[in-house]
């Protein structure tokens, strides 16, 4: 790759020369300290809550009980007491940003399995909203109940269930400040027909790495894509970005053990991935292909990179070099003509 990344930024040099002049699993409440310096006694922050599993996949039918328990470490310094919930797991568009935010407020067809779970409280009874007390270094095992009823639709159900603490902290503004995990249940329906369709757009190919305001901090080649879900279940979308030098050995490839991204139905997720290593020279064939459940999309694009400064600085290098190198010949001239006299 390295022999590639050389000869092509020669290659690009000598053309300029002559014609050219990119759900935390512990989350921590207000009152914990950070520190940027290392230190072998580090004090553990005050509240800090830690879930396992972070997600479920099951297969369910109608009028059907499936049981599950998960576990809640307090890896703080004191005692917590929290609430056990599910809540509706969905994507929301903003129309002002042009993107789907997570939400878990938003109930629709594809949300109906957060009112079909229950969390078994102290006593053993199964409730939507029990409370516990998890002392420091503890682990709390939360027992849950899906129970579905007598119709379910076809696809997919999705809710979260969240372990969040309950102090009654209220911060300056007035606000309640809280710490919350969740674990996310894909539920998947053994009834009625799977979709899978999707929609691929925006794709493209650039330089520079884009901040949510839109602004380019970078002068990375990357890939994007929007991915929407247009089916009635989740699916893995994953995206592929290949940088090939005009000449010389592949430079960039997405790595294949990269993560993939989750798309339930009803949402849209942004696809993308860059070359943090691109170089300020060099002329590349870039291909960005996307891939959605059972669909596959590809772009190309040639992309000629260079450096301003370096560019200048590498020119009057080039023009000195020139220079020279006539001069050395026109006195290589004077002195065969001096020597035939």
């Amino acid at each position: 790759m390295r022999r590639g990344v050389i000869v092509n930024t020669a290659l690009a040099t000598l053309i300029t020369a002559l014609g050219f002049g990119f759900f935390a699993i512990n989350t921590y409440a207000e009152g914990g300290e950070a520190s940027d310096e290392s230190s072998e006694t580090t004090e553990a922050p005050k509240t800090s809550l830690t879930l396992m599993p972070v997600s479920k996949t099951l297969q369910i039918a109608s009028d059907s009980v499936y049981d599950g328990t998960l576990s809640a470490t307090n890896d703080g310094s004191e005692e917590i007491k929290v609430e056990v919930y599910a809540a509706p797991y969905s994507y929301v568009y903003s129309e002002s940003e042009d993107l789907y935010k997570l939400g878990f407020n938003n109930e629709n067809n594809f949300t109906q399995i957060s009112r079909w779970i229950k969390i078994k409280d102290a006593n053993g009874d199964y409730v939507t909203r029990p409370s516990f007390t998890i002392p420091s270094g503890e682990t709390l095992e939360v027992d849950y109940q899906i129970a579905t009823p007598s119709n379910i639709p076809a696809g997919g159900q999705y809710a979260v269930i969240f372990v969040q603490t309950v102090s009654g902290n209220v911060n300056a503004s007035g606000i309640r400040t809280e710490a919350s995990a969740g674990m996310v249940v894909y539920g998947h329906s053994t009834e009625g027909d799977i979709d899978t369709s999707s929609e691929i757009r925006d794709m493209t190919i650039g330089q520079g790495t884009r901040s949510e305001d839109g602004s380019s901090t970078d002068n990375h080649i990357y890939g994007s894509a929007k991915v929407k879900n247009t089916g009635n279940v989740d699916f893995f979308a994953k995206g592929k970005l290949r940088v090939d030098p005009i000449i010389g050995f592949s430079a960039y490839e997405t790595d294949a053990s990269s993560s993939t991204t989750s798309v339930i139905p009803e949402s849209e997720r942004v696809i993308a991935d860059e070359w943090a290593e691109t170089p300020d020279f060099g002329i590349y064939k870039v291909t960005w292909t996307v891939t959605a459940g059972e669909k596959t999309e590809i772009t190309e694009r040639v992309i000629f990179l260079f450096n301003p400064i370096a560019m200048i600085i590498t020119i009057i290098v080039l023009t000195i070099l020139v220079i020279t190198f006539i001069i050395g010949v026109r006195k290589r001239k004077e002195r065969r003509s001096r020597l035939a006299v």
